[in-house]
């Protein structure tokens, strides 16, 4: 589904020798860090695209992370003969598809009750409550945003920061 989005948004047609060149070229910040190639594949009515997007730089727009980096791949034909390579600095939305915190990690040890005659024995108990975030997930949402109020969870503009450090470091390797 990305793929399809990513072709979309270049502007790429299939038709005639190559793609079409919608989208301007932008500079590079840094130069790509090849361990984070992602694959991306996408198809249209007229032919198909397989290639890997490899980020350079993470931004914000308004409260949405965008990662900014190098598309590269082979435009197919509908018979998959190549027609054109594609190589462009595109942007898009980054998004995590799940988030979980954990809420409680409780260990009880094992447990010996005698109540007026009634022996209760109860071996080690290990309880995890993990809330999950995601789209609809009222409480794991709620949870995950009541866990995080005190440990300074980045904004969007932070979270960008933060990205970019790794993707300095990751390129430093």
């Amino acid at each position: 589904m990305i793929a399809v989005t990513v072709i979309a948004a270049l502007g790429l047609g299939f038709a005639g020798a190559g793609p079409a060149s919608a989208a301007p070229r932008a500079a590079a910040a840094a130069p790509p860090v090849t361990a984070l190639a992602t694959p991306v594949t996408g198809t249209a009515d007229n032919g198909s695209f397989a290639g890997t997007f490899t980020p350079t730089t993470f931004t914000t727009q308004g409260d949405k992370v965008l990662a900014t980096g190098v598309l590269t791949g082979t435009v197919s034909d509908v018979s998959g003969a190549p027609i054109g390579e594609v190589t462009r600095t595109v942007s898009m939305p980054v998004t995590v598809a799940a988030v979980t915190c954990q809420v409680l990690n409780l260990v009880l040890g094992p447990l010996h009750l005698d109540l007026l005659g009634l022996v209760v024995d109860l071996n080690q108990v290990h309880l995890v409550i993990t809330a999950v975030q995601a789209a609809g997930n009222l409480l794991g949402n709620l949870l995950c945003a009541i866990t995080h109020l005190l440990d300074g969870t980045p904004t969007a503009g932070g979270l960008a920061a933060l990205l970019n450090a790794i993707l300095a470091l990751l390129g430093q390797l």
